[in-house]
């Protein structure tokens, strides 16, 4: 976890470094206005982070990144556009050590021999301009069930760190982790699991 904020940081550093003319770059904020193309998942800038009741108590929460995979985007027509992205389960990462080794064990997500998580898109819905509903399927832990994410447009332009054009999206969706056979300490660790996805993809063609 302190690497991963110590990169935003380093990043923002840079940024800011680097002045005003800089950050115009990022200046794509219309959905419609972004460039069709077929994306790759940037695994740096890309997080899934999840919570989950904690006894009735808390709740708590952790980030799950390593992504790979494309999006292909089509903002002219946007239910023609498909999503197609992983991560790594090995890198799950809570605040506390012990734990975050027990949930990349057998007992919980078995990052050994389910070293990816699946998110592939089988539709797309639009939700006005810089919005839409992806239906998808969901492979974790070997199971494979719908899920539904709520997307939102946050911004495109080129990076310039990597020089790449990048767009940025957020995403929010709800799993019970037993439908995936994960059922360690259910229900008093609790069954949904909220995920708040934060995702950026840099244009290949």
């Amino acid at each position: 976890m302190n690497r991963i904020l110590a990169a935003g940081a380093l990043g923002a550093v840079l940024i800011v470094g680097a002045g005003s003319s800089a950050l115009a770059q990022a200046s794509v904020k219309e959905g419609k206005d972004v460039k069709a193309g077929v994306y790759q998942a940037e695994p740096y800038h890309t997080q899934v982070l999840f919570t989950v009741s904690h006894f009735g108590l808390s709740e708590f929460s952790g980030v799950v990144t390593g992504a790979s995979g494309m999006l292909k985007l089509d903002p002219a027509k946007p239910a023609n556009s498909k999503l197609e992205v992983s991560v790594d389960t090995s890198t799950i990462l809570t605040p506390v050590e012990k734990l975050t080794g027990e949930l990349r064990d057998a007992e919980w997500l078995d990052a050994a021999k389910f070293p990816k998580a699946t998110f592939v898109s089988t539709k797309v819905i639009p939700a006005g301009a810089n919005a839409a509903t992806i239906e998808g399927e969901l492979t974790l832990h070997g199971v494979t069930k719908p899920l539904t994410l709520k997307a939102h447009f946050v911004g495109a332009g080129v990076n310039p760190i990597t020089k790449g054009y990048t767009v940025g999206f957020d995403g929010q969706g709800d799993i019970k982790r037993t439908d995936f056979g994960v059922t360690k300490y259910a229900p008093m660790i609790g069954d949904t699991v909220h995920l708040t996805i934060h995702a950026a993809f840099e244009l290949q063609q």
